[in-house]
């Protein structure tokens, strides 16, 4: 292991601190007939906060010392993490500032403030975001919980390997929506521990897949962001990345795309077939099954989020029903 790589005993660790606010979520066989062998699903839609980003932001905080928890935390997000952020800082008495970019949707937005985060939007992507976030850093002391590129952050995401492989030891492939890496880096990182043999496929969308290019142009570049379905997936995977990048590239076997038209069926899936709401950045993983039915033995794809804009699903459905 190097530098830029995280240990079992810090996921382990990070089980025993997150217990007391993490959910087990559940694995359920996928319902597709299609499948000739059997397929799971992580239903991490169900945790507390509606995603996975829950276990790294209580691994991150529950972790600070007394002296930064007073002083108060910050983090940039597309969403998710702020909201588990902000979620968590409450739970604690934490005070929380949440900084976003202008594309982040408005329902997003509510939550947080509704957890009792301040939240400041400017910017067009999370790469901006980032830079208001370096800068109430430096002026006003706040300690800065980054939503993947942090040891803390990956150890509680990998949190999910472990559950996986006690309720699945037998797991030869895991399906893993990939955006800045903290959740595939971390899960995958405890799978390929167990048996270097089991196949990590990351999945992302077609459109601004930064991992994607990154790992094509052999380092971290940026891109223009652009709108998704799956606009948790969205964002940079920062320049200076340490830890996501080459975790991602020594971990993951692959990373394939889907595109909107297969995002939306996956959604329509979780719904129709599932009975379940799941936002786009998980339907990537549907998405990715729907089009490879016999992708290995014993498969585990995860459902990382269902934070979706209600509107925005029943606009996808009624047009689906036309």
């Amino acid at each position: 292991m190097n530098k830029t790589d995280i240990t079992l005993k810090s996921v382990y660790l990070a089980r025993k601190r997150i217990a007391p606010v993490i959910r087990k979520t559940p694995l359920i066989p996928f319902p597709d007939q299609k499948q000739e062998n059997p397929v799971y699903l992580k239903l991490e839609n169900l945790q507390e906060t509606g995603s996975f980003k829950l276990r790294g932001a209580a691994n991150a905080l529950l972790g600070l010392p007394p002296d930064r928890k007073e002083k108060g935390v910050l983090a940039f997000s597309t969403g998710n993490h702020g909201r588990a952020v902000a979620w968590m800082a409450g739970r604690m008495g934490i005070s929380c500032t949440i900084c976003l970019s202008r594309r982040v949707p408005s329902y997003r937005v509510k939550v947080m403030e509704q957890f009792g985060a301040k939240v400041v939007q400017e910017g067009v992507s999370q790469d901006q975001a980032y830079e208001v976030a370096l800068k109430l850093e430096r002026d006003q002391g706040l300690t800065l919980i980054k939503p993947f590129d942090d040891p803390k952050i990956i150890s509680g995401q990998g949190t999910m390997g472990l559950e996986i492989l006690e309720e699945i030891p037998q797991i030869d492939t895991l399906v893993v929506p990939v955006s800045g890496g903290g959740l595939a880096a971390g899960v995958a990182r405890v799978l390929k521990a167990a048996d270097p043999a089991i196949r990590v496929i990351g999945v992302s969308m077609e459109v601004a897949p930064a991992m994607y290019h990154s790992i094509k142009a052999g380092k971290p570049v940026e891109i223009e962001e652009k709108d998704s379905l799956a606009d948790a997936l969205l964002g940079g995977i920062g320049l200076d990345n340490q830890y996501t990048y080459p975790m991602v590239e020594r971990y993951l076997d692959r990373i394939d795309l889907v595109s909107e038209n297969e995002i939306e069926e996956g959604m329509i899936f979780a719904h129709d077939t599932l009975g379940i709401l799941i936002e786009g950045a998980a339907a990537v993983t549907l998405a990715w099954l729907l089009k490879n039915p016999d992708a290995g033995k014993s498969v585990v794809g995860i459902l990382s989020g269902g934070n979706v804009d209600t509107d925005l699903l029943f606009d996808i459905l009624s047009r689906h029903k036309k």
